[in-house]
């Protein structure tokens, strides 16, 4: 409760907590920062110590799946036996010493000579996608930036790093969509299990194929590398295969799509920093750190209580869930020097967009290299995008992502 007995509430079903979450954040943080949510059984931590401790703290368990899995009745868990199957086997809801025998082996894929190769065909299929937009808003003087590009830039490229034909793309954006409901933790959506267990079962069935292909006709690609990569005498499963591409796919393309189109849409909302990058694209570097800090991609992180433990003077009890709130994290004055300002020169900018310790992003350098790429691209050949008032942007509706769906411009 407040001072004035009011209780806070951070309600994803409103559409205005959806466009705008950071004024119950600041409350929060200064009000209640270790918060139960009734809404969402589970605490919200919002203070940037705090969420930063999150993801390293041994009191709390990366594998959020299990648990909620286990107190489900047998009816749902029936219907999402599938989805778990390989959820339980990703690299972000793992521990030791699983994780680390993984993210070992899964190594060698985003090594950094690996991602730089990339540029080359990330900056072709930018411009061939910005060569469209352009003739889109010729067109009809409009267009939405998160279909006709933010969407399109990542999903391209990391079907090309799968080695997944690009005529894939619309199945299995709808079959990961589908997984977003229920792996982002969407609010009032009735069917998001069912969707969700088609969405699993389509894209499994798929990777299945192109990996049974791969091992009889291995490319230069990741799933060729998967496939080879050994530690000693250890290598990847079948199930442990077909799961690491459904987690590239899935992280690979949703988390940047958002860096892309949050980015775009800060730069719109603030003309002058928009018109400081357009004379300085020296700083899209700094100009990416500053969006993944002031509107990032990344909603929040989640965890499970596995000792009961007190925090913030609250008793946090084994099997609980915990929420660390990392966009309320990256606008914690108490770390952040006029953190509500978007500022592309920001220094030092230690958001935790990424995640801490050994669960840190194993893509981030990847998600940033598109990131400048299409930014800057972006905002150098269209310098005048704004935004149509009578069709404002639309906002996704999910716990752990943020990101728009829609994002009209002229």
């Amino acid at each position: 409760m407040n001072s004035s007995g009011e209780l806070l509430r951070y309600d994803l079903r409103d559409p205005a907590i959806r466009s705008n979450p950071y004024p119950v954040f600041a409350r929060l943080r200064l009000e209640d920062p270790v918060h139960w949510s009734s809404a969402l059984s589970g605490w919200l931590l919002t203070r940037y110590d705090d969420v930063r401790r999150a993801h390293v703290a041994p009191e709390l368990g990366s594998d959020r799946i299990t648990p909620f899995y286990d107190k489900l009745p047998a009816t749902q868990q029936a219907v999402l036996a599938d989805v778990v199957r390989y959820l339980n086997l990703w690299l972000v809801f793992r521990s030791p010493p699983e994780h680390s025998r993984l993210r070992k082996l899964l190594g060698a894929g985003f090594a950094m000579p690996v991602i730089q190769g990339l540029e080359p065909r990330i900056r072709q299929i930018v411009d061939a996608l910005a060569d469209q937009l352009d003739d889109e808003l010729a067109s009809n003087r409009q267009a939405d930036v998160i279909a006709s590009f933010a969407m399109m830039v990542p999903a391209m490229v990391i079907l090309d790093m799968i080695g997944a034909p690009q005529a894939m793309l619309p199945s299995l954006k709808a079959w990961s969509d589908d997984m977003l409901l229920f792996i982002g933790s969407a609010q009032g959506v009735a069917d998001k299990y069912e969707r969700a267990r088609s969405g699993a079962q389509n894209m499994s069935a798929y990777f299945r194929e192109l990996i049974a292909e791969r091992r009889v006709q291995p490319c230069d690609d990741m799933i060729s590398r998967l496939i080879a990569a050994r530690d000693e005498d250890d290598a990847l499963s079948e199930d442990e295969l077909v799961a690491s591409c459904m987690l590239m796919l899935f992280g690979g393309h949703e988390t940047t799509t958002n860096l892309i189109g949050n980015a775009v849409h800060a730069l719109i909302r603030h003309p002058d920093q928009r018109a400081k990058l357009i004379a300085r694209p020296e700083l899209i570097g700094s100009a990416i750190e500053e969006v993944l800090r002031f509107d990032g991609p990344t909603n929040s992180s989640a965890r499970i209580v596995v000792v009961d433990h007190e925090l913030g003077g609250k008793r946090l009890e084994a099997g609980q869930r915990v929420f660390a709130m990392v966009n309320a994290a990256n606008r914690d004055a108490g770390q952040f020097e006029r953190a509500e300002y978007f500022d592309i020169e920001r220094t030092p900018n230690r958001h935790l967009t990424f995640g801490q310790g050994i669960h840190f992003c194993m893509g981030a350098s990847l998600a940033r290299l598109e990131g400048r790429i299409a930014v800057d691209t972006l905002i150098r050949r269209f310098p005048a995008l704004g935004l149509i008032d009578s069709d404002p942007p639309e906002w996704t509706n999910a716990m752990i992502m943020r990101g728009l769906r829609r994002l009209p411009v002229s």
